[in-house]
């Protein structure tokens, strides 16, 4: 049973609880987004594989999830990005931020998200449980078609584009 760090506005450790019910009660849990650039400056996207929970064949950042109790959030991020694009590194943080969205009519995703970001110039071994498809692009590409089909893209990521903190980022 995966459980997720459930966690005040200020990141405060309240408990935990089962993934699924913390995402069908709605409850504000700990969460975390990774977003990998190359040395030119574009972002590599992952296209949700479609036997995900929810959101599955969306286009979203290279990697994102929970930390589980008993690990850091540097630990969890490294394990999963590894695990999910086959890239080890150890993204650096930059934000966090809560957002709350309702998925569907059974789930609600309400996440302190965790923002990281880090540089890779390879080529991803994607894990096809987690991961359908896979694309380096330009902010400018994104931007565009982010606003022409807003439906393509995961609402959390949508959410990271337009933060005031990944302006750095976004040249």
């Amino acid at each position: 049973m995966d459980k997720v760090i459930l966690v005040d506005e200020q990141d405060n450790v309240l408990g935990s609880m089962d993934k699924m019910e913390a995402h069908r009660q709605g409850i504000l849990h700990r969460a975390f987004s990774i977003l990998i650039f190359n040395s030119k400056g574009e972002l590599l996207l992952q296209k949700r594989s479609r036997n995900k929970y929810h959101s599955g064949g969306l286009w979203t950042n290279a990697c994102c999830s929970h930390p589980t109790l008993n690990e850091s959030i540097d630990d969890a991020t490294r394990k999963r990005l590894k695990y999910e694009m086959g890239i080890d590194l150890q993204p650096t943080y930059v934000y966090k931020f809560i957002y709350e969205c309702k998925l569907n009519e059974d789930l609600t995703e309400h996440e302190l998200d965790h923002v990281f970001t880090g540089t890779f110039d390879g080529t991803p071994i994607i894990n096809l449980d987690e991961v359908e498809d896979w694309k380096f692009v330009t902010m400018q590409y994104l931007r565009e078609d982010v606003y022409q089909h807003p439906d393509r893209y995961t609402i959390w990521f949508k959410l990271i584009l337009n933060h005031p903190e990944l302006k750095p980022f976004a040249a």
